[in-house]
C-alpha cells in the first residue's frame, strides 16, 4: 500500500508533534528543520523532500504499534519500513538517501575524526541499536553506493536539526514540492 500526499500530511500533522525520541524537539520540528537546512544549502527538491521524510518510518512504526511515539529502546528499522509506502510514488533520488541515512551515520563515525563525539546522546543511543560504527571495509563499500553522498549530506542536516524553538517554514511550504515529485514519479 502506497501513501498519498494526504496520508503523508496526516502522519506529519497528527503524529509529528510527538517527541522525537530522546531529543529536545518533536518529530515534525526535526523533519522541518532538516528540510530547511537542505533548502538553505541549495539542495535539489528530491533531497529536500528526503530530509523532510527521512524519519517518517518512526511515525509509521508507532501508528502500526498503536503507540503514541516510537520505542527508543529498540531499532524500528525506520529507514527501511517507510520504503514500501513511498516506492512507486517518489523517485530513487528521494528514497535512497532515506534508506541510507542510518548507514551514513555509521560510515561517518568510521571515516571522520570527531564525528562520533559530535553526536547527540540520543544519536549515540540509536547508533548502538543500529549496529555501531562501520568497519573500514564497510565504510569504503558504503561510499561507493549510488546516493551515498546525498545520504551523507542528509545525515549532516539530520544531526543539526535538533534545535528547540527554531523558526523554519511550516509543512505547507514543502507540500507543493512533494506533490510535484509525486507527479513526476507517477
Amino acid at each position: 500500500m502506497s501513501l498519498n500526499l494526504h496520508d503523508i500530511q496526516r502522519l506529519l500533522d497528527e503524529r509529528g508533534p510527538q517527541q522525537y525520541g530522546l531529543e529536545a524537539v518533536s518529530q515534525l520540528e526535526h523533519a522541518l528543520q532538516c528540510a530547511h537546512l537542505a533548502q538553505v544549502a541549495g539542495e535539489s527538491d528530491a533531497l529536500v523532500i528526503a530530509c523532510l521524510l527521512h524519519d517518517l518510518g518512526h511515525l509509521l512504526a508507532a501508528e502500526k504499534d498503536g503507540t503514541r511515539e516510537h520505542d527508543t529502546d529498540r531499532d524500528d528499522l525506520h529507514q527501511y519500513a517507510v520504503l514500501p509506502f513511498l516506492r512507486g510514488i517518489l523517485p530513487d533520488a528521494v528514497l535512497e538517501p532515506i534508506r541510507l541515512h542510518v548507514d551514513a551515520k555509521r560510515c561517518l563515525c568510521q571515516i571522520e575524526t570527531g564525528y562520533f563525539e559530535s553526536l547527540s546522546p540520543a544519536s549515540v543511543h540509536s547508533l548502538a541499536q543500529q549496529g555501531g560504527p562501520f568497519t573500514e571495509v564497510q565504510a569504503r563499500a558504503f561510499l561507493h553506493l549510488p546516493h551515498a553522498e546525498e545520504a551523507i549530506r542528509l545525515r549532516r542536516y539530520d544531526d543539526l536539526a535538533k534545535v528547540p524553538d527554531c523558526a523554519v517554514p511550516p509543512l505547507d511550504h514543502y507540500l507543493p514540492r512533494l506533490a510535484q515529485l509525486m507527479l513526476q514519479s507517477a
